[in-house]
């Protein structure tokens, strides 16, 4: 297992500096575009552009990629991405911000295609599922880190808007110096969500709701920290305590989900992470340190929303079958995602910063209720009958592929992922 690793080191460190630089690219973008902009609904708007390019680089990057190969395609789209970020400062117009999210976006998602697509590569059914947690685990390390770059310079000027540019480019480097081969171009996804609904509609629901609260904590939760009078080491603070949250309390999450009726996990945690959002909103007036803490349990529930609804739509699925239901999760969460930020600027333009929260605890509570209803109507599953969980961060197609649940003992998953779910 090290020996796999060892020969994977150039790729898990080329998504460790994209992604520190990704983390603080947007938190700054956030914070600038709130002071050169001032309204919240626009900055908003502006944040969802991010979002918006995955989800058009999920169906143009993978023909780019096929057309010209791995290394070339990240080396494209990391200068794609470094010169959208310094863009940021010579071109200080909401409309073109808007156009760089996009851009941006679009460029991430290239560079982590071609990353784990790389990965699924050299994977095997033994070390698949190892792999798979080592890659997310930094993943979220990556991403609560980048925060603290907030410190170095802060967030007014050119300087941070280079600093995420120069690990835009470090990533770089040991891509174009690795001497493994390239893979086997990735395949397009197809989003087949009216049968994909018919199956689990909970899952569906339950995707869409945590790309609704992910993108807005991604696009708005800058914002947030300023508002309730956080400094910048405050912002940094808060943004990697929900990050962190995310990554710890995932497993033991995913543990009660194993051995209990999953939507009754998915129940309660959404309601806990209303409760935990609701609290935050009103300890930041009074008692900022308590919020701070609550803020953990905020960002394991809400990051755990995803996971379980992915694992809970497998459990209506056999294996040959998942991969094409995760892309279509995948998708689905991105446009809640490219939905959230706008729809949780106007709550904040609407009530004050503090609004982010009341976003988050209604979103959450309507899932709870939905969840519960779904236990009303819907056929339980019996616990050993249940599927491995497995925590996910929401990346790009191809890491689906290395998710150890959409094995089959015969390769059907792998060889055929646009088999449609069965209804």
């Amino acid at each position: 297992m090290l020996r796999t690793f060892y020969s994977i080191y150039s790729l898990l460190t080329a998504v460790a500096l994209l992604l520190l630089g990704s983390g603080l690219l947007g938190t700054v973008v956030a914070l600038r575009a709130s002071a050169e902009f001032l309204s919240n609904d626009l900055t908003g708007l502006i944040m969802s552009g991010f979002f918006l390019g995955y989800v058009v680089g999920s169906y143009v990057c993978p023909r780019i990629q096929h057309n010209v190969g791995h290394i070339r395609s990240f080396s494209a789209f990391a200068a794609i991405g470094c010169a959208s970020v310094i863009l940021h400062a010579l071109w200080v117009d909401p409309l073109a911000w808007w156009l760089l999210r996009v851009l941006t976006g679009i460029s991430m998602l290239g560079m982590y295609l071609a990353i784990e697509s790389w990965l699924n590569n050299l994977a095997t059914n033994e070390n698949r599922g190892r792999l798979f947690a080592v890659y997310m685990t930094i993943n979220l390390l990556a991403l609560g880190s980048g925060q603290y770059m907030l410190l170095i310079y802060g967030f007014d000027g050119t300087e941070p808007l280079v600093l995420s540019a120069l690990f835009f480019s470090l990533a770089l480097v040991p891509i174009a110096l690795t001497r493994m081969l390239q893979p086997t171009p990735v395949s397009v996804p197809h989003l087949g969500l009216r049968q994909l609904y018919r199956t689990s509609p909970l899952g569906v629901i339950g995707a869409l709701i945590s790309g609704l609260v992910s993108g807005a904590f991604w696009g708005l939760g800058p914002i947030y920290a300023t508002g309730v009078g956080l400094t910048e080491f405050g912002i940094a603070l808060f943004m990697s305590a929900v990050i962190f949250g995310g990554a710890l309390l995932q497993f033991p999450i995913g543990h009660l989900s194993d051995n209990h009726d999953r939507r009754l996990v998915l129940q309660n945690v959404s309601l806990l992470g209303a409760v935990a959002a609701l609290a935050v909103f009103f300890l930041s007036v009074t008692h900022l340190q308590y919020a701070l803490i609550l803020s953990v349990a905020l960002g394991g529930c809400a990051f755990s929303v995803y996971s379980l609804s992915v694992a809970h739509t497998n459990d209506h699925l056999d294996s040959n079958h998942m991969l094409e239901s995760s892309q279509s999760l995948l998708l689905l969460s991105g446009i809640g995602s490219a939905i959230g930020p706008i729809l949780a600027g106007l709550a904040i333009e609407w009530s004050g910063s503090h609004g982010l929260m009341l976003y988050f605890s209604i979103l959450l509570m309507l899932l709870a209720l939905y969840s519960a209803r779904r236990r009303r109507v819907g056929a339980v599953i019996p616990t050993e009958e249940q599927g491995e969980f497995v925590a996910m961060a929401r990346t790009s197609p191809a890491v689906l592929e290395l998710d150890p649940r959409v094995e089959a003992e015969d390769g059907e998953a792998a060889d055929n992922p646009s088999a449609p779910p069965p209804a």
